[in-house]
C-alpha cells in the first residue's frame, strides 16, 4: 500500500495541527493537574528526538510498562511522532510474562515505572532487541536505564515528518486463554470508527488531516470539545482506544491518580475539570460510582454531575439496574458499546435523556457493518434462535503480529470481504438486536448444552445479595462440566446458596444454574474491569477441593 505522507490520516500529524491551533486549550490532566496542548505537543517532541537519537523509528516498536499518568501520554504521542509503534504492557505482569511480550513484540524501547522497575532489570538482558530503557517517576536506576525527565531536558524538539495513515498502533489483548496477541491497528482504521464523533458536526470521517484539524478545530469553536475521564488503565482498550478518539477531535483527556479504581476520586475530578464524558468498564466501575452518589445524597452533600452529559462503557455487561440507577441522579445519554480489541463498534445501547427508552442487560442494536455469522458460515437470520460469532466487516485490524494462523482464523475473507470474527458468541432477537451470550474459549460445556458465563453472571447479579460474580465451568465425570459460580456477597446479607440458585432459574433455564456457589470475600478482577476467569477457575477448583 503506497504511503499517504503529505495529508495523513495520523494521529501525531493530526495532534500536531491541534497544538498549533488552540496550544493554550487543556489536553492531558493527571488528577487535579492539567497540561496544554501546546506543552503536550512540546514534551513529546523532546521525547520523540531521544527516540530517534537511540535509532528508534519507523515501525519500531515502543513498549509502556506504565500505570496511568502524564508520561504514559506524552510518551505515546511521541511514539507516534517518530513513527514507531506503542505497545500497551499490563502493569500487573510479572517478570516472565514481562520478558515474553517485549520479545514476542521485538521491542526497541520500554518505558516502565520506578515500582516496577525490578522487573524489568530481570528481564532486560533476555530482550535482545530492546536498546533503550525509560524510567518514569524518579528513584534510582536500574543498569542501563535513563531518566524521563533527563530525556525531556537534553533534547530539543524533533521537527514533524512525514508519516503514514498505515503507521500501526499495538493492543496487546490477553484474552482468557493462550499468551497475549498483539492486535496491529493501522492510524487511519482507527479513526475511522470515529463516525459517531463526526456525526455531532454533521461531517463524513475525514479523509486527510487537514480536515480532521479542521473537525477539531470546530469543535472548540461551538465550545463542543469533550473533557474525558478514562477511568479504566491506558492500557486497556476501552481507555486507549476512547483517548485516542477524544485527542484527535481537539478535547481533554483525565486519568486517574489512584492505582486502584476510587469512586470518590472520580467525582472530586468531574467537578474540578467539569469533565463531560465518562468512560467505566461496566458494572464492576458503575456499581461503586452509584454507591458514591447514593452515600453523598444521603448525607446532604451530593456530587456534582452537572457538566456530564454522557457515560460509556465497554467491555463487560453492565445492567438495566444500573444504568437507570444513573438516570435517577442525573438526565444524561448512556452509551453501552459491544466491540473487542480487535473490532470496534461491532453494536450500541445508546439510552438518551430521562430513560424513556427500554434499557437492557446484553441487548445491542448491531454498527451498520456487523452481522452475526453461524458455525456454517451463513449469516443468522432474526428470531432463528442460532447462535453465532460476531462479525464486522468495517474498519479493521490488519492481524495479529507474528501470528499468521490466528491471523487467518480471526480476520477471514468471506466472499473477498475481510471480516473480523473475535468469538464473541451472539444471537439476533425478531427485532434485529442481538444478545451478547460471550467469548466462546470461556464457554461452559455441560452435557452437551453450551452455557455462556455472561448469561449466568447476569442473572446472579439481578439478585441485590450479589456484589460480583464468575460462572466457571468444572470438570464433572458425568456431564463433562457443571457450572459454578464464584461470588461475593453484600456485607449483613443474608441469603442460601440454594435461594441463589434458585434465583437464577427464574433468570435462566435450569440447566445453566450453577450446581454450586463458591463464596469469597475479595472478589478478583483485573485492573480494568474485566473478568479474571483464570482466577475465578483456580478458586472454584481448589474450593471444591475442600
Amino acid at each position: 500500500m503506497t504511503p499517504r505522507f503529505a495529508d495523513a490520516l495520523n494521529f501525531a500529524t493530526i495532534w500536531e495541527g491541534i497544538a498549533e491551533a488552540v496550544g493554550e486549550a487543556p489536553a492531558i490532566a493527571y488528577g487535579p493537574e492539567t497540561r496544554d496542548w501546546q506543552t503536550f505537543e512540546n514534551r513529546a517532541a523532546r521525547l520523540a528526538a531521544a527516540l530517534s537519537d537511540s535509532g528508534i523509528g519507523s515501525n519500531d516498536k515502543v513498549a509502556f510498562y506504565l500505570y496511568n499518568g502524564f508520561e504514559y501520554q506524552e510518551a505515546q504521542f511521541a511514539a507516534f511522532k517518530a513513527r514507531a509503534v506503542p505497545c500497551n504492557v499490563n502493569y500487573r505482569y510479572i517478570a516472565e510474562e514481562l520478558a515474553y511480550l517485549l520479545n514476542n513484540a521485538d521491542a526497541k524501547a520500554v518505558f516502565f515505572d520506578r515500582s516496577l522497575a525490578d522487573r524489568v532489570a530481570e528481564v532486560k538482558d533476555r530482550c535482545e532487541h530492546l536498546r533503550l530503557l525509560v524510567q518514569v517517576g524518579g528513584g534510582e536506576l536500574i543498569d542501563g536505564a535513563v531518566a524521563y525527565d533527563d530525556l525531556i531536558d537534553g533534547f530539543e524538539p524533533a521537527p514533524p515528518v512525514e508519516r503514514s495513515g498505515d503507521d500501526l498502533w499495538f493492543l496487546y489483548t490477553g484474552g482468557t486463554t493462550g499468551s497475549p496477541k498483539a492486535v496491529m491497528w493501522p492510524h487511519d482504521q482507527m479513526i475511522a470508527n470515529m463516525g459517531g464523533h463526526y456525526r455531532i458536526l454533521k461531517r463524513e470521517v475525514p479523509r486527510g488531516a487537514a480536515d480532521a484539524v479542521d473537525a477539531a478545530l470546530e469543535m472548540h469553536r461551538r465550545r463542543r470539545t469533550t473533557r474525558l475521564l478514562a477511568s479504566a488503565p491506558l492500557m486497556h482498550g476501552t481507555s486507549g482506544i476512547n483517548s485516542l478518539h477524544v485527542l484527535t477531535m481537539g478535547g481533554m483527556v483525565a486519568t486517574l491518580v489512584g492505582r486502584s479504581f476510587d469512586p470518590e476520586e472520580v467525582w472530586r475530578l468531574v467537578a474540578r475539570h467539569r469533565l463531560t464524558m465518562l468512560v467505566i468498564v461496566g458494572d464492576a466501575f458503575a456499581r461503586p460510582l452509584l454507591e458514591s452518589l447514593d452515600a453523598a445524597e444521603a448525607a446532604g452533600e451530593p456530587h456534582d454531575l452537572s457538566s456530564v452529559y454522557q457515560l460509556f462503557s465497554s467491555g463487560v455487561m453492565w445492567s438495566a439496574e444500573s444504568k437507570q440507577a444513573f438516570l435517577e441522579h442525573k438526565s444524561m445519554t448512556l452509551i453501552d458499546s459491544l466491540g473487542a480489541s480487535e473490532s470496534i463498534g461491532q453494536g450500541l445501547q445508546t439510552i438518551r435523556g430521562d430513560g424513556s427508552e427500554k434499557m437492557s442487560t446484553g441487548k445491542f442494536v448491531l454498527g451498520p457493518t456487523t452481522a452475526v455469522i453461524g458455525d456454517d458460515g451463513s449469516f443468522v437470520e432474526p428470531g432463528s434462535g442460532v447462535i453465532g460469532r460476531l462479525a464486522n466487516r468495517g474498519a479493521n485490524p490488519i492481524g495479529y503480529y507474528k501470528d499468521e494462523v490466528r491471523t487467518a482464523e480471526t480476520f477471514p475473507l468471506i466472499d473477498g470481504v475481510r471480516w473480523s470474527i473475535p468469538g464473541d458468541y451472539a444471537t439476533v432477537e425478531a427485532d434485529g438486536t442481538v444478545t451478547l451470550l460471550g467469548r466462546g474459549s470461556v464457554c461452559i460445556n455441560s452435557g452437551g448444552e453450551k452455557v455462556f458465563p455472561e448469561e449466568v453472571e447476569e442473572a446472579l447479579k439481578s439478585h441485590e445479595a450479589v456484589l460480583d460474580c464468575n460462572a466457571v465451568g468444572l470438570a464433572d465425570p458425568r456431564w463433562g462440566q457443571t457450572v459454578n459460580a464464584v461470588v461475593s456477597i453484600a456485607d449483613g446479607a443474608e441469603v442460601s446458596d440454594d435461594d441463589l440458585i434458585a434465583h437464577c432459574r427464574t433468570r435462566i433455564a435450569a440447566y445453566k444454574a450453577p450446581k454450586r456457589i463458591f463464596r469469597v470475600t475479595e472478589f478478583v478482577r483485573s485492573p480494568n474491569g474485566k473478568s479474571d476467569y483464570r482466577w475465578a477457575r483456580a478458586t472454584a477448583e481448589s474450593m471444591a477441593e475442600l
